[in-house]
């Protein structure tokens, strides 16, 4: 496997957008009530690096069948650096509380496509 600097180099010498964002895949290590405890500070946490430009998407994830709420998040950040976005993801306090932990990984965006709808009168926004 070649190393993920040189290989970002070739996608983009192909044309490919090559765009890096970090993705954390936070998993449950404390009791559901642990967790429910520090959600307020979690999503006020996740509410300033919104506002700083820092969180691109994050939420909650499913079980492999889709039925079932599994209390795995996943969260991507914009960051500098892995270790810029690897200081976000230990500051949110699901993690430094040690109510969650994480995994963090480059995420190399090169293909797909994203619309956008916001109507203003309706008071409504679509991401598809």
């Amino acid at each position: 496997m070649p190393l993920w600097n040189d290989y970002k180099t070739e996608a983009k010498a192909r044309g490919a957008l090559a765009h890096e964002l970090y993705v954390v895949q936070s998993t449950p290590v404390g009791s559901p009530e642990e967790v429910r405890a520090v959600l307020p500070e979690h999503l006020a946490y996740q509410a300033e690096q919104e506002a700083a430009g820092n969180l691109f998407l994050a939420g909650p994830m499913s079980d492999e069948t889709g039925d079932q709420m599994q209390g795995v998040g996943l969260i991507i950040y914009r960051a500098e650096s892995l270790n810029v976005a690897r200081s976000l993801a230990e500051n949110d306090p699901m993690h430094s509380k040690g109510a969650r932990s994480f995994t963090l990984r480059r995420w190399l965006i090169n293909e797909g496509s994203l619309s956008l709808s916001v109507k203003l009168s309706a008071q409504t926004v679509q991401l598809g």
